[in-house]
């Protein structure tokens, strides 16, 4: 799961941009599936920290997920912005099992010299990446914040929609 800011001119649910000298922006918390399928999308104002997101983000999945087991645990790779006793409590409290890294940490293999296990972060930055191919959601110009969240999450069931289309024809299935 991740979060990005973007700029917006309007007032609802905007914040200021910490790292865009102080304009106004907006937040997105994304999460996905494993290969980049949005699960679920929350926004809120640019100055919000990450953490206080997650919550809502894990609130806003859109399908039903099945229960976690013993045998079959539900992982949730998040990455060091998460790393304290708030993250850790809401990933508990949903059933996933937590996978972050702590902050200074690498995880190097001692034998190579090598990062073990690389950052998956590049599937949640495609994934931003593809909604970002709609113009109206790199620019807010919506000026409510309902508004922009419907056309991030119609955005998003049509990157869904494209998927199944291209997974169909390569099977040879038609619509």
């Amino acid at each position: 799961m991740r979060c990005r800011r973007v700029r917006s001119r309007k007032r609802d649910c905007v914040g200021r941009n910490p790292t865009d000298r102080g304009k106004a922006g907006v937040k997105k918390s994304l999460l996905v599936e494993g290969d980049g399928g949005p699960l679920a999308v929350c926004i809120a104002g640019a100055n919000v920290a990450d953490i206080s997101l997650l919550k809502d983000t894990l609130d806003a999945v859109v399908v039903e997920r099945p229960e976690p087991t013993e045998d079959a645990p539900q992982h949730l790779c998040l990455d060091k912005g998460y790393d304290n006793s708030t993250g850790y409590a809401i990933c508990e409290q949903f059933g996933y099992r937590p996978h972050i890294r702590r902050i200074g940490e690498e995880k190097i293999d001692p034998a190579s010299g090598q990062k073990k296990y690389p950052a998956r972060r590049w599937v949640v930055e495609r994934t931003f990446s593809w909604l970002s191919r709609c113009r109206g959601i790199l620019i807010r110009w919506d000026k409510k914040a309902e508004c922009y969240l419907a056309q991030v999450k119609l955005a998003c069931a049509l990157l869904w929609f494209r998927r199944l289309h291209r997974l169909q024809s390569k099977a040879g299935i038609l619509l």
